[in-house]
């Protein structure tokens, strides 16, 4: 089976990869480098010493995408290509939807042309706005998010849905991510944004290694356990391991469905924060600022849909994402 993979060397991209290369899978990549670095390539051939075939270039480019279908018969697409910062979004909303919108349509044009209808999409926690409860099922409601990157999510969904609604031959996996953190345990790939993080772990480790002063931590008046927002942090490895489980799923001719993909436990900010102090026995200076916009208060997920349909559920804990997330960067300072 040879799967398509759209933004493959981003940070769950190049993990999903590495994955699939494991359960030898046949892969083709396509990224433009927008928010990942060149040198992944051949991390992830040195990970899983096995070859993929690399395409670089955008999405949203037709013509390349038509090559990239003529030259390798594409069994199922995971879609993970798009800009992904919500602060970024809120500032720049005209970027997010012609980029994620755009790149989306183009590649199932394509992927129709070819008869090619398997496809996972990245989704994300985001599509459910202020969820009405806790924890959040796949079934509440979607549609009033609190940003443009959110809303791109929804819309993408929207398309895929209606995609199903006029041919049910298509397989269409919606994974709503949470929040991803963590690392290969190899330390060679991890989250390493090439503009300013849009991630908690990026800037604790940033700070870790005294790259930065001080962490900002955006608000400490939300009704959580000590007031900092409440997230359902996810190790990357994880997350990348419930993509082989949704393509194995849209493989078999599953129709289409939606599943969360997190680990069904909300860490606040501070947790996260001294958990990351106490397993890598470094400190992290903080200071509260105010809120940031398009932040909601807390977020995690019901995963018992994914564990039933998918047979997916979460790994490793929280010592594993922050042992994982400083290794990496500590791995990358060493090679630079």
């Amino acid at each position: 089976m040879r799967i398509l993979v759209t933004g493959g060397t981003g940070f769950i991209g190049s993990h999903t990869v590495v994955e699939l290369l494991n359960e030898n899978y046949e892969v083709v990549v396509i990224d433009d480098f927008s928010n990942s670095k060149p040198d992944v390539v051949d991390k992830i051939k040195t990970i899983t010493n096995k070859e993929f075939k690399f395409y670089e270039g955008n999405v949203c480019d037709k013509e390349l995408l038509q090559i990239i279908f003529k030259e390798n018969k594409i069994d199922a697409v995971i879609h993970f290509a798009g800009f992904k910062a919500v602060g970024e979004s809120v500032q720049k909303p005209l970027m997010y939807y012609r980029n994620n919108l755009d790149s989306t349509l183009t590649l199932c044009e394509v992927m129709n042309a070819n008869n090619v209808k398997n496809i996972v999409f990245s989704s994300s926690a985001t599509v459910y706005g202020n969820p009405k409860g806790l924890p959040i099922k796949e079934t509440f409601p979607t549609g009033e998010t609190t940003n443009p990157y959110g809303a791109t999510k929804v819309m993408i969904e929207r398309i895929l849905k209606d995609i199903y609604i006029s041919d049910n031959t298509w397989n269409i996996a919606l994974l709503r991510y949470f929040n991803p953190i963590g690392a290969h345990k190899s330390g060679l790939i991890g989250e390493n944004p090439n503009d300013i993080p849009n991630n908690l772990m990026p800037y604790i480790v940033k700070v870790a290694t005294k790259e930065l002063k001080e962490l900002n931590i955006f608000g400490n008046d939300y009704d959580t356990v000590d007031g900092t927002g409440v997230r359902d942090y996810i190790h990357v490895v994880d997350l990348a391991k419930g993509h082989i489980k949704a393509i194995e799923w849209v493989l078999k001719n599953n129709g289409i469905d939606a599943f969360n993909l997190g680990t069904g436990n909300g860490y606040s900010v501070l947790e996260l924060v001294n958990a990351f102090k106490k397993y890598n026995n470094v400190d992290v200076p903080y200071k509260i600022v105010g809120r940031r916009e398009g932040d909601i208060g807390s977020c995690y997920a019901d995963v018992s849909y994914a564990k039933e349909k998918l047979g997916w559920e979460s790994k490793y804990d929280i010592e594993d994402m922050v042992k994982d997330s400083y290794n990496f960067v500590k791995n990358s300072t060493l090679h630079m």
